[in-house]
């Protein structure tokens, strides 16, 4: 019995001994393992205090600041255009000219017309004199004086009648000449010089000017920004930049004008108006363009947007140890303008974030970070 129960226990013992010797070995196995693992590459990027502004992002179209449509004021046929298309015209320069003989005809007629009027007014002048004079000696009626006197009131209205079809005739024949209106660039040409035109036609005009040094943008936002937009403008006036369709490139910098006076009910936006130099003419009128409204100055720590994860609990990203393993930490931002994100808690200023590599990185893991700066330069 008590054989028995000595060799009982000491196969429970020897059992004991060998299972803490496969603990102890299965340990060091894993310990060597986690140590021939490789680090995880990935790019990172310093921390750092900084001033990022902030911008309220629409869509926008291009307009003329100004545009005028040429139409003739008076009929004829057209002699000639002596500005090219798409050539940049300063105000009074020459446009187009329409054939001036029949209304320079009009107006030598008109002219003549009042030198004869004058003539028959001047001698029924002197007849009222002379009626005058005879009739003081009683050698002519009352009646005769005043029938006289009627007939040099009528040459006078007709004199007058005479001075307004004279500068009607001259105003047609200024006409013929027509004259830009402003400053502006020309369009396409849609009349030829030979074609037979009409007066105030309710078609396409000869031409079309624009001005487009300035230019403007017209673009949107939502109803909810325009309290931050007036809040700002109060301060000064506000920067609008015009960049590409595709937010790419930086094409204008100009200042907004106004807002327009009523909200879209319909879209829940609101239109806004800004002018720009356009001195580069990188801006067309037609052109599609991303508007980017200046409203204020965020100042803090500041990290690539790229190093910002989305989890389960919110935000986080991964910042190298000096040790070079990675830690995980949960971040507040004050700011994101999909470049640059301002942080408002979870990081300080000088340390390593992650940017790029995130997907293989796990939090106490080993990393190997190279800096994005000289990743850039290489």
């Amino acid at each position: 019995m008590k054989t028995s129960y000595a060799l009982a226990l000491g196969a429970v013992l020897l059992a004991g001994g060998g299972y803490a010797a496969w603990r102890e070995f299965g340990a060091s196995k894993n310990q060597d393992q986690a140590a021939q693992t490789p680090p995880v590459p990935v790019t990172t990027a310093m921390s750092k205090t900084a001033d990022v502004p902030v911008y309220l992002r629409g869509i926008g179209t291009v307009q003329a600041l100004n545009a005028v449509e040429v139409h003739p004021q008076v009929g004829g046929v057209l002699l000639d255009v002596p500005v090219r298309e798409g050539q940049d015209v300063k105000k009074g320069d020459t446009l187009a000219v329409i054939d001036p003989r029949p209304y320079k005809a009009a107006l030598d007629k008109a002219q003549a017309q009042l030198q004869q009027d004058q003539a028959q007014l001047e001698n029924a002048q002197a007849d009222l004199k002379r009626y005058s004079s005879l009739a003081r000696s009683d050698f002519a009626s009352r009646q005769q004086v005043d029938t006289q006197q009627s007939s040099v009131s009528r040459f006078q209205g007709v004199i007058a009648a005479d001075n307004a079809a004279i500068e009607d005739a001259q105003l047609n024949l200024g006409f013929c000449v027509l004259h830009a209106p402003m400053d502006g660039r020309v369009g396409l040409r849609r009349v030829d010089p030979g074609n037979l035109i009409q007066a105030n036609s309710t078609g396409p005009g000869i031409l079309s000017v624009t001005q487009v040094h300035p230019i403007a943008v017209l673009f949107t936002l939502p109803e909810g920004d325009l309290p931050r937009v007036r809040s700002a403008s109060a301060h000064g006036q506000l920067t609008v930049l015009a960049d590409s369709s595709d937010g790419r490139d930086e094409l204008a910098r100009g200042t907004l004008l106004t807002a327009d006076n009523a909200v879209n009910a319909s879209s829940g936006t609101i239109r806004f108006k800004a002018e720009f130099p356009n001195a580069d003419d990188r801006l067309t009128p037609g052109q599609f363009v991303s508007t980017r409204l200046l409203v204020d100055t965020a100042h803090g720590i500041t990290i690539p947007h790229e190093a910002v994860q989305h989890g389960q609990s919110g935000l986080y990203v991964f910042t190298v140890k000096p040790d070079k393993t990675a830690d995980q930490r949960d971040i507040q931002l004050a700011y994101d303008d999909g470049t640059v994100a301002v942080v408002g808690k979870g990081v300080d200023e000088g340390e390593q974030v992650i940017v790029s590599g995130q997907t293989r990185v796990s939090a106490g893991g080993r990393v190997n970070p190279q800096d994005q700066t000289r990743s850039a330069q290489r």
